[in-house]
């Protein structure tokens, strides 16, 4: 009993260590606001409390763990604000997680990270999870992004962004996710709750990051008809490996989707890569994609 109790005890504190270091929960010094502040519409899938569902023994992403968040069922958006220039830009970041977890660090905290060191605000969405998504089988998701796109804009004055220059950025599950609310912006998919909710919840452009659920393998990878891609859809930045094992013709199709509607669109294609590498550099070429971004929001004047 007494090993067992130090077992316990080591495992508490190497675990608390290793959150710490991962970056979730974020420190002081972020405004986090509830998305919902008299409890999200829709069922509730979450089937326990919100919890780290890896350890410190999770699989890991270029020789560093990931905080694989589970059961989310309060979902929040976290503010984080450049600490020198501010371009007047800002990305609501959706991470990945197959709509099961969130990749709240690798595909999270640390973009934010990325994001503010150029001068862009960053709001982190904590969406809920799990089977939320993708839309429509689930709308529970993209009513979280579409909430936070126009609470966004309800503090943008506040928060020292530019009303028009509010983009999204999502990953895997997240990258669907950005998808999703680029061309389902015209109508909230829950009742109008505040002034945030008279506000448009379209994002200016979007970053789409190895995106998932959007070609069909049963109908020879067309591009799925839950996505109405039209000339209003935000210009967009793609990328993905060839390797991917969620299909390269996710993003390949949403590109000739977007090029067929005429929206400017960028995309960026490696032999290698995989899937969900987030920002953390390896050898791999593909690992350099945000490097592509820096210039392309520059090219499309959303920063200087």
């Amino acid at each position: 009993m007494h090993r067992f109790l130090m077992a316990v005890a080591m495992a508490a504190i190497c675990g608390g260590a290793w959150a710490q270091q991962s970056g979730w929960p974020v420190g002081p010094g972020h405004t986090v606001l509830t998305l919902w502040p008299n409890g999200a519409p829709g069922p509730k899938t979450a089937t326990g409390p919100e919890e780290d569902t890896s350890g410190p023994t999770g699989k890991q992403v270029a020789g560093r763990p990931v905080v694989r968040l589970g059961d989310v069922s309060v979902p929040t958006l976290t503010l984080f604000s450049p600490k020198g220039k501010n371009t007047g830009a800002a990305v609501v970041v959706f991470p990945g997680g197959s709509y099961k977890i969130l990749a709240i660090d690798l595909e999270g905290t640390e973009v934010c990270d990325w994001l503010i060191s150029r001068g862009v605000t960053c709001a982190l969405v904590k969406y809920r999870v799990p089977d939320t998504g993708p839309y429509p089988k689930s709308s529970e998701a993209l009513q979280d992004a579409q909430r936070a796109l126009g609470m966004v804009r309800e503090h943008a004055a506040e928060w020292g962004v530019d009303p028009k220059r509010i983009g999204v950025l999502g990953f895997s599950a997240g990258a669907n996710l950005a998808v999703a609310v680029s061309t389902h912006y015209g109508q909230r998919l829950y009742p109008a709750m505040d002034a945030a909710d008279q506000l448009s919840c379209r994002p200016d452009f979007a970053v789409v990051v190895y995106p998932a659920y959007l070609a069909l393998p049963e109908k020879g990878f067309a591009f799925t008809p839950d996505m109405p891609v039209t000339k209003d859809t935000p210009q967009t930045f793609l990328v993905q490996a060839e390797d991917d094992w969620a299909h390269v013709e996710d993003a390949v199709q949403y590109f000739m989707a977007l090029k067929n509607a005429d929206v400017p669109t960028e995309m960026h294609i490696y032999a290698e890569g995989g899937h969900g590498y987030g920002l953390r550099r390896t050898d791999l070429p593909v690992t350099r994609w945000p490097d592509l971004v820096d210039i392309w929001l520059k090219t499309i004047g959303m920063v200087q």
